[in-house]
């Protein structure tokens, strides 16, 4: 079993829950559109609701290219919270891990994502936000492939 995730364009919708420091776990829900271009480039478009909620939406719009072998990405991000961001990921057999950090931030914000192989149409997703070297949000959810 290969991943799909990334790997292959495809949609996926995203449920779990948003953990912010000092605050009430919230529902989120989302949807993630990833396309391929010709020349190699991957597209990712994300974003989450929290639809029981004030929180706002949060939008994310990745760019990225892998390096020889697939196995090592890297990628930019416009992120509705954190601003421009640039990132790396790794693909590893089960798992896919990415690392990313908001460029010109004073806050010294970063983040990581992992995502978990469960099945080849459903994902295990755990991220987090830091201020610094401080947990500021967490997102826990179940990402699933969207019937065709």
């Amino acid at each position: 079993m290969s991943h799909t995730f990334l790997l292959e364009s495809g949609t996926w919708t995203l449920q779990g829950t948003w953990l912010d420091k000092g605050a009430m776990p919230v529902p989120v829900k989302g949807k993630i559109i990833i396309t391929w271009s010709r020349d190699d480039w991957f597209n990712m478009v994300m974003r989450l609701v929290f639809a029981d909620s004030d929180h706002e939406n949060i939008d994310f719009q990745y760019r990225g290219r892998f390096d020889t072998g697939n196995q090592r990405y890297t990628y930019v991000l416009q992120h509705t919270e954190l601003g421009r961001v640039e990132g790396e990921g790794w693909i590893a057999p089960d798992s896919i891990i990415q690392r990313y950090w908001a460029l010109g931030d004073r806050q010294r914000r970063s983040g990581f994502e992992t995502l978990y192989r469960v099945t080849d149409d459903r994902y295990h997703f755990s991220s987090g936000i830091l201020a610094g070297h401080y947990l500021n949000s967490a997102l826990e959810a179940i990402i699933e492939r969207a019937p065709q």
